[in-house]
């Protein structure tokens, strides 16, 4: 293994570990920004500052829901139960990505990330690749897909290098 596939293991396993930080029930995701082979910044997923670190909220399924769906397509929707009804965990609107808190946190600092690679443990969307780019990070490495990548991945190829990488 080269050196540069070496230092991409070691920066996604640190991203891996910073998504332990989340308070986010659904998905821990955490992202860690280098440049020049040093940590400039670090980000995970969850609520602005001064604000509950409560990330999702619980939505129920609607007692007029279609009798018709099938109780496997219920239970994937509506994954939870309580004894209030079957439901699911539904990010909040405010929460902030990975991505997104480590670019903004090397800004408040004064860091460039001009030239700079982002590791994240998971793709970014369509939103946090656009920052990436007006950010000046030339390099993505992530470890799995985001479920809801609509092509944010393709559109970032178009002008950096995107990677997924395999931990093992």
């Amino acid at each position: 293994m080269d050196k540069q596939k070496k230092l991409d293991h070691v920066f996604l396993n640190m991203a891996k570990e910073v998504s332990t930080l989340s308070y986010c029930v659904r998905a821990k995701v955490g992202s860690l920004i280098v440049k020049n082979g040093n940590v400039i910044s670090f980000g995970y997923n969850g609520t602005p500052y001064g604000s509950d670190n409560c990330c999702e909220e619980v939505q129920y399924m609607d007692v007029d829901a279609p009798m018709w769906l099938d109780q496997a397509i219920i239970e994937k929707k509506w994954p939870f139960e309580d004894i209030k009804g079957r439901y699911a965990l539904v990010s909040k609107s405010e929460v902030l990505h990975a991505e997104s808190n480590a670019i903004l946190k090397a800004a408040s600092m004064g860091f460039s990330t001009t030239g700079a690679t982002i590791y994240s443990t998971l793709s970014p969307c369509k939103d946090c690749a656009k920052l990436i780019l007006q950010a000046g990070i030339v390099r993505v490495m992530y470890l799995e897909l985001f479920k809801r990548d609509f092509g944010s991945v393709e559109f970032l190829k178009q002008f950096i290098k995107v990677e997924k990488h395999d931990l093992q």
